[in-house]
């Protein structure tokens, strides 16, 4: 019986396992690629061995093919400049072709085969557009692959229009490629997405192999949080990725050192641009970080740290005592922390209020890699018992001849025992049916380490 008993445990066990594991694990990211081509009248002009739109048809196809199987993938297919004749300036003339939906591959490649350039450039127009293209879920990444070879002819501000779709999460930040271009045409763009040269076939086909790897993968990035000596020894400390534009939070990573002394490698998407937040106490936030794809990207933060902790002498009657913390001139609480033990803490100059009676404040600086010690002394015990049916009572500590208030006895109680620290205190008390303030009686109490003390009020 045991022994059937103890396989049922180990099997519940191994299924709850699974099960736990499987939640933990991320929900997989859609990519959306849509191809923005460029079907303006200028695309018939010569490229090397044929037009550039034909050149173009031509590298889309064999990319297509090798997008074939890509697991959580879709493409779509949006043209501009090909439908109305060369002497009409339409700048409407943007159409998807081929709207996003599972294997549709071979739908793109046929759509693109009747294209024929015609019109105008009209890239603002298209990209706005492009907005009502994706459709509208979670958890995917909305990819533009821009190819043209011309800038903006109907007056818009394709620049404007990119960073209004970033900062709403629509899109991801755009690539464009650039056929035939020159120094002023990759300026104009600089500011719409990340801009390559194809001013030669090879050069084409290189950049869409590179734009396309960039939508699909992953690169290696390394965090290096410094110490005050521009070391990267701070470690053990959670990192979170964020999109800048949208704000969604893409990546948790547990900063580790490897077992080579480096801090390890970690994988980041590259078409995001990131806002990362190390969780050190308090934060340290650095925003706009690229990633360069295909490239081990080193992001470098400030983050030096140090130890803190309050330590209470000897024998100590306190239950749960904490301390509150604060950078110094700010009223923001950035920890709750426990008597004797130790937590980190950015270099810096800070304030604690230990919530002990009385309460207790002090400056404190954080040095690195040292522990700074607020030492208390070991408390006493206050006994008070009162006579009076009803009263008013507040305890207050004397110093240099000033009465400090420290706290309020509760009227519904008779007895309290107090947990205070060593030092001089008065309570002063009135019975609350006297009507006259002359009645207000005195105790002076000394609180001693270690030692219980009795008051009786009457």
């Amino acid at each position: 019986m045991r022994s059937i008993l103890k396989f049922i445990c180990v099997f519940w066990l191994l299924i709850s396992t699974i099960f736990s594991v499987q939640a933990q694990t991320p929900r997989p990211i859609k990519t959306r690629i849509l191809f923005l081509l460029d079907a303006s009248g200028s695309m018939y002009a010569r490229m090397e061995s044929d037009s550039r739109i034909n050149v173009a048809k031509r590298l889309l196809n064999k990319t297509i093919d090798s997008l074939v199987g890509t697991k959580n993938l879709e493409i779509a297919l949006r043209v501009y400049g090909h439908t109305s004749p060369p002497n009409v300036r339409n700048c409407k003339d943007t159409r998807l072709e081929v709207p996003f939906r599972p294997n549709n591959f071979a739908e793109v490649k046929k759509r693109l085969q009747s294209i024929n350039p015609k019109g105008t450039t009209l890239i603002a127009q298209s990209l706005l557009q492009s907005a009502y293209d994706f459709p509208k879920e979670p958890y995917t990444r909305n990819v533009i692959i821009l190819i043209t070879d011309g800038i903006e002819e109907c007056q818009g501000d394709p620049c404007a229009v990119s960073e209004a779709l970033q900062s709403q999460g629509i899109i991801l930040k755009p690539f464009i490629i650039g056929i035939g271009s020159t120094e002023d045409f990759r300026k104009a763009f600089d500011c719409v997405g990340r801009y390559y040269d194809a001013n030669t076939e090879q050069g084409f086909e290189d950049a869409l192999n590179i734009v396309v790897s960039q939508a699909l993968n992953n690169t290696t990035a390394q965090v290096n949080l410094l110490d005050v000596f521009s070391k990267p020894t701070e470690t053990n400390v959670n990192m979170s990725f964020y999109d800048m534009n949208s704000g969604q939070l893409m990546y948790n990573y547990m900063h580790t050192i490897n077992e080579r002394g480096n801090p390890d490698t970690v994988q980041l998407d590259p078409v995001f641009r990131y806002r990362m937040v190390v969780h050190t106490l308090p934060p340290v936030v650095k925003e706009n970080i690229d990633v360069t794809p295909g490239k081990h990207t080193i992001i470098g933060v400030d983050a030096p740290q140090g130890q803190l902790m309050v330590k209470v002498d000897g024998l100590t009657n306190y239950s749960g005592l904490q301390f509150l913390v604060r950078q110094k001139n700010s009223n923001k609480t950035i920890n709750v922390q426990d008597a004797n033990t130790k937590e980190k803490y950015l270099v810096g100059k800070y304030e604690i209020e230990v919530l002990c009676l009385p309460r207790m404040v002090r400056e404190v600086s954080i040095d690195q890699s040292y522990t700074t010690t607020l030492q208390l002394p070991q408390p006493g015990k206050l006994i008070v018992n009162c006579q009076l049916q009803d009263y008013y009572a507040d305890i207050y500590q004397m110093i240099r001849n000033e009465l400090v208030w420290v706290c309020k006895l509760p009227v519904e109680k008779r007895s309290h025992q107090l947990i205070m620290q060593p030092g001089d205190y008065k309570i002063i008390y009135r019975s609350k049916g006297d009507s006259r303030s002359s009645h207000t009686f005195e105790r002076l109490i000394k609180i001693t380490s270690g030692q219980a003390t009795n008051v009786l009020l009457n």
